[in-house]
């Protein structure tokens, strides 16, 4: 491929992504008025239109909030409440989702090499990849409520990479010459986009969590209610069930990436382990997550504890991603950036 496609095929690439993000950014605002709408008191007529049908299941939304079982999150998409804003912001994301997945498809056939060699492409794949998994868990389970938080995450992400990490398609470095730049790099952004999802779910369970609590301790029930939208949610405990099963997915994704970056490093440099920065975060993300799980597993470890830990667990991905990358020199500086 001639240098003038190259750039034309990334030059289509970077338009179709800032139209992605566009499109993010609208789905961002429809899920977040779809919680706005579910912050309104039960007793309040709400005048958010919602589509036949939606009435007769109305019921069932909050008493998921009751429900100690992740059955309740598990509803076959033609049987869950029908919200509007809710529908509309899911139809938002396939559509940025599909623009974003031909922009990056454009990047790694402009380069002819797969698009993930450099912070920017990393992110690119990374953010395509949170917005996969989210989108075929929604088939499954009912996460919704967490769309406003994903794909905010993703608009500032995506958006951010684009701006401060883009450059232009260069040949690769020498070390990146492998196959497992394919797998290894691959697998941690798969690892990375369950880890989102599960920080998602932990936060809103903290939020949850604080909610109970006020409510067991007062009788003022509106009051208590803090952020409406919430008493729409399921329980704190299925909550943290749900965040434990994308965590430990991710867990044996990252251990995965652990191994093959050992192997990767042997082929390179002639040895698995030499204590370089982007080794030890790798490592230190891995305790942390081994952590988070043998604290789920411990009784007196669950609740807002074990929480907190897949969130600084997903603090350190993201801290791994940006200033290691970007302030840490070391044998793993393939930023791109000058």
């Amino acid at each position: 491929m001639t240098g003038i496609d190259a750039l034309s095929l990334d030059g289509i690439s970077l338009l179709l992504v800032w139209t992605a993000i566009a499109t993010y950014l609208l789905a961002f605002i429809a899920y977040t008025i779809d919680l706005a709408g579910r912050s309104v008191p039960a007793s309040v007529p709400q005048r958010e239109p919602v589509l036949a049908g939606a009435t007769a299941r109305a019921g069932q939304q909050t008493d998921n909030a009751q429900s100690g079982s992740v059955d309740s999150v598990r509803t076959p998409p033609a049987q869950r409440q029908r919200l509007l804003w809710a529908r509309i912001g899911t139809s938002l994301t396939v559509l940025a989702f599909l623009f974003h997945l031909a922009g990056t498809i454009l990047r790694g056939i402009a380069a002819e090499r797969v698009p993930w060699a450099n912070m920017y492409e990393f992110a690119l794949t990374g953010t395509v990849l949170i917005v996969a998994v989210y989108l075929l868990v929604l088939r499954r389970y009912d996460l919704r409520f967490l769309g406003a938080f994903l794909i905010g995450m993703v608009v500032l992400l995506l958006g951010g990479a684009t701006v401060s990490f883009y450059v232009e398609v260069v040949p690769l470095m020498d070390p990146l010459k492998s196959v497992w730049l394919v797998i290894h790099v691959f697998v941690a952004s798969l690892a990375t986009a369950l880890f989102a999802i599960a920080c998602g779910i932990s936060i809103t369970q903290l939020l949850q969590a604080r909610r109970e609590r006020r409510t067991r301790a007062s009788s003022d029930t509106a009051r208590a209610d803090g952020l409406g939208f919430l008493r729409t949610l399921p329980a704190a405990d299925v909550l943290e069930s749900l965040a434990y099963r994308f965590a430990i997915v991710g867990f044996v994704f990252w251990t995965f990436t652990l191994i093959a970056g050992a192997i990767w490093a042997n082929d390179s440099w002639g040895r698995y382990w030499g204590f370089d920065v982007k080794e030890v975060w790798t490592f230190v993300i891995w305790v942390l997550y081994a952590g988070y799980i043998h604290a789920r597993a411990t009784r007196g470890w669950r609740g807002t504890r074990s929480a907190w830990l897949s969130i600084i667990g997903f603090v350190a991905v993201l801290f791994n991603f940006t200033i290691v990358n970007m302030f840490f020199q070391g044998l793993h500086s393939y930023s791109g950036l000058t």
